[in-house]
């Protein structure tokens, strides 16, 4: 933790500083304990130690479970000739339904098949993605090019998981045809039954052909339904590591892991308590409302404040998914004019250079609003992040 963080220890996060080795851990501690005794015992905001502040790095999810029915058709039984003109029709639609039921099997085999395949690829994409994580969390240089590599290589596997997705939607597709004509199968054994010649083996052979079609026909829904299932699986899984991985570019060009995509944490769009249209906004002299979740005192270059300002938003969302957030832009007031303008310019940089880094961990622009004020306690140009 860094001297230029800082939280209040009323709302989320204790404050932190780095006087002397060893000291942060204990100065932590501290702070955690007496916001303990000065918090309110009804006090909704919980308060973290410093153990809440390490990496919560994106654990890839598992792959869905995808159907391992064996849709096998067993075909019609063979049938006698009767030599009536509906005996001919009955073994016109029997042949028919052998026909159908061959393509079933196929149908079932290349099933089967893309199943091995997406299994095979899925476990490709999480060793190359645990291999990335291990690299990052042990720590690294910004844009290692082992790592781009390794992570143009999931890229890569995960296309390879899109496209069996698209092979599983194709053949979706010919099931459903398969499954109309096992209807006009079925609808036509019926309709034969109203035929004028038949004999009693006709109709003993016809209630059979009967039997037989329904059970194909209801083998086909059966895969259509379970390959339906693992399409609608396959597609939210590969979108959720779409997302996985883009957090984890932003890690490789940073050269650290922050954690989840912040969206992973959010509601989904529209749902209850969401707010529409809140975009980013920018004004002047606008605050947020109440106490700042995070304070970022830029009284020195380089402030390494990605990490708690990344676990302050990832905690505030976990308790309101729905929340937005403000971002102040909070410029010094001492000196002349020009020297106050110069402050508030890059107060302003620094805001917007906030909001940029929040964007790469995964919150979404129209989640963040952005606007800027003066403050004559402040001696150096500081970052305020409100929720609301």
């Amino acid at each position: 933790m860094v001297s230029a963080c800082s939280w209040n220890s009323d709302s989320l996060w204790p404050s932190l500083s780095d006087s002397g080795p060893g000291g942060n851990d204990e100065r932590a501690a501290a702070a955690a304990a007496a916001a303990d005794e000065q918090a309110p015992a009804a006090s909704s905001q919980p308060v973290f130690s410093a153990g809440d502040l390490l990496n919560n790095a994106p654990a890839a999810a598992s792959p869905p479970v995808l159907g391992n029915t064996n849709f096998v058709p067993t075909g019609p039984a063979p049938g006698m000739p009767t030599g009536t003109v509906v005996g001919q029709r009955i073994a016109q639609l029997r042949a028919e339904l052998q026909a159908l039921d061959g393509r079933v099997g196929n149908n079932n085999t290349r099933l089967q098949q893309l199943r091995a395949m997406t299994a095979a690829n899925a476990q490709r994409y999480h060793g190359t993605v645990a291999a990335i994580t291990a690299r990052l969390q042990l720590g690294t240089t910004p844009g290692n090019p082992i790592v781009v590599n390794q992570w143009n290589a999931a890229q890569a596997d995960l296309d390879r998981l899109s496209a069996d997705i698209g092979a599983m939607n194709a053949l979706s597709a010919s099931v459903a045809e398969n499954a109309g004509t096992a209807e006009f199968l079925l609808e036509s054994a019926r309709a034969t039954f109203g035929l004028s010649g038949a004999i009693d083996e006709d109709h003993r052979q016809l209630e059979i052909l009967e039997d037989e079609i329904n059970r194909s026909l209801v083998l086909i829904q059966r895969l259509l339904s379970e390959l339906t299932e693992d399409v609608d699986r396959q597609t939210a899984y590969v979108a959720n590591e779409r997302s996985r991985l883009t957090t984890l570019s932003n890690a490789i060009s940073s050269g650290e892991l922050y954690g989840e995509a912040l969206s992973s944490r959010m509601a989904p769009f529209g749902a209850s308590g969401t707010r529409r249209g809140a975009g980013p906004a920018a004004s002047s002299g606008s605050v947020g409302g109440g106490r700042p979740l995070v304070v970022i005192r830029f009284d020195r270059p380089d402030v390494a404040y990605e990490r708690p300002l990344y676990n302050a938003l990832s905690r505030a969302l976990e308790r309101n998914p729905n929340a937005y957030f403000d971002v102040v832009a909070v410029a010094p007031t001492g000196g002349s004019p020009s020297e106050v303008r110069r402050a508030q310019t890059q107060s302003r940089r620094n805001a917007e250079a906030v909001m940029s880094t929040v964007a790469e961990m995964g919150l979404p622009a129209n989640r963040l609003r952005l606007s800027s004020t003066t403050s004559a306690s402040a001696a150096n140009s500081e970052i305020h992040v409100y929720v609301r």
